[in-house]
């Protein structure tokens, strides 16, 4: 056999993709967002609570891990509602998971000030002015109730 045969023919490198887990913390009509700040990527723009899966973890276990880092707050797995799945093409690809919360324990507090200048409430038809763009779009795509999105591709 040589290399022209087909049974060896290079095939197309498998996609690879990094997921993360996203926070819709509800207060009524409002949204918690952290204000970013010395992490190299949109310091200054307001971003929903958030973070990258951990290997052997699952989408739920991250965003459970993540509100008690980030915010203080602790959710019961049953309290989490899947609220949408965006496929970014940011850093080569990405799988970011939205998943909304109106019912927790403990009060959002600024656990990470190295990361993160403020915390606020926002309503969801005012969002911020600065924010990450991909998460506004996912958001506007929650509130129209679309479970899935692609971004940047």
């Amino acid at each position: 056999m040589t290399a022209s045969d087909p049974v060896h023919a290079a095939k197309p490198q498998r996609h690879k993709v990094t997921g993360d887990v996203h926070l819709l913390l509800r207060r009524g009509g409002s949204v918690l967002f952290g204000q970013r700040r010395n992490t190299g990527f949109e310091d200054g723009a307001w971003h929903l609570p958030a973070g990258h899966l951990e290997a052997g973890e699952s989408v739920l276990a991250a965003l459970i891990r993540e509100a008690d880092e980030e915010i203080g707050v602790t959710l019961k797995p049953e309290d989490v509602r899947f609220s949408h799945v965006m496929h970014n093409s940011a850093s080569g690809g990405r799988v970011a998971f939205f998943f909304t919360v109106t019912d927790w324990q403990g009060e959002p507090v600024n656990r990470e000030p190295e990361k993160c200048s403020d915390l606020a409430w926002f309503a969801v038809d005012a969002l911020p002015e600065h924010m990450i763009d991909y998460c506004r779009v996912a958001i506007r795509h929650v509130a129209d109730g679309a479970s899935f999105s692609v971004y940047g591709w």
